[in-house]
């Protein structure tokens, strides 16, 4: 049993410790850093947490309440650029991998997408070496547009990025 819903600001201490562990196991897959993220303030990450329909992150909490895995979404600002989404800190903790979480939160973030008014596209970057995230964004219809060389350096070592579009005009 799990549920999927928006994390609360009452809940960023549980978001926080998750999202470091994402930052600490997995530094090459993220644009944030561990060494940066560790000292900002638990306000900070609450003042993060306070959703609207358009920016929210979206949390998988099993049946014990423990929060599993998440997923960010902002939609950018302005006339010009008012169509795009944009998903960010996707994560599951590697205890529950394999039971398609990460497929669930994606399916209920593409399904609020479809919601809001006017939005056309929602995009992500994703590490190309992360081959199931690339390939399961893929089978939920994310179509790749480009490859970014050297995105991230992590240890002196560069990781190639695939800019990734779902095309809400197409999906509803």
């Amino acid at each position: 049993m799990m549920e999927l819903r928006n994390i609360r600001p009452d809940e960023a201490e549980s978001f926080w410790k998750l999202r470091l562990e994402a930052l600490h196991k997995h530094p090459e897959a993220f644009g944030a850093s561990y060494e940066e993220a560790v000292s900002k303030p638990l306000s900070e990450v609450e003042a993060m947490l306070e959703a609207a329909d358009d920016r929210y992150v979206l949390g998988a909490f099993m049946e014990d309440g423990q929060l599993a895995g998440t997923v960010g979404f902002y939609r950018e600002k302005g006339i010009k650029f008012g169509h795009k989404g944009m998903i960010w800190g996707v994560y599951v903790s590697p205890e529950y991998r394999g039971q398609g979480i990460a497929r669930k939160l994606f399916e209920e973030l593409l399904d609020r997408g479809k919601r809001l008014e006017g939005l056309q596209q929602i995009n992500l970057w994703v590490v190309t070496t992360n081959r199931s995230a690339v390939e399961l964004y893929a089978k939920l219809g994310f179509e790749t547009y480009g490859i970014e060389k050297n995105a991230l350096v992590h240890q002196g070592q560069g990781y190639d990025e695939a800019l990734m579009c779902y095309d809400l005009r197409f999906a509803r």
